[in-house]
């Protein structure tokens, strides 16, 4: 059975959707900055939103496709310490906030995996039109 698309625009929009909630709800973010970080929560917050619409930007484009997807995956890494200051932080919280903030926990493992199965995609006519897919085709049996 052949596998699913990995669906490099839904993750596009994934990141952009998240870059817009950072700008429009900074608050919910700045509160899971862990505070090792040099900086104000509120300048990290940001830096994160505008790295995920970076990030949102080169998946959505072929020629980007690959490199920025394997940023994504990192990026993903990179942001766990995030999630689990913020289910350490829910342990005070009601049963339901609990829930969710060490639910995400394991959600990291998939998304660091969706962006890599994007990288591994791109390039291969993944998320190119058919008259796209065929002249980058072309152009590599040039080469």
């Amino acid at each position: 059975m052949p596998r699913p698309p990995s669906s490099p625009l839904l993750l596009a929009g994934l990141l952009a959707g998240a870059a817009v909630a950072h700008a429009v709800a900074p608050r919910q973010f700045d509160a899971i900055v862990p505070r090792s970080l040099p900086g104000g929560p509120r300048r990290w917050t940001y830096a994160s939103g505008a790295a995920e619409l970076a990030l949102a930007a080169g998946v959505a484009h072929p020629r980007t496709r690959r490199v920025a997807a394997l940023a994504t995956a990192a990026f993903f890494v990179g942001v766990f310490p995030a999630n689990v200051k913020m289910a350490a932080d829910a342990r005070r919280r009601s049963p339901a906030a609990r829930a969710v903030a060490f639910g995400r926990l394991p959600l990291q493992v998939p998304l660091v995996l969706w962006a890599h199965r994007v990288s591994r995609g791109a390039g291969r006519g993944q998320g190119l039109s058919p008259d796209q897919s065929q002249r980058s085709g072309s152009a590599a049996r040039r080469r």
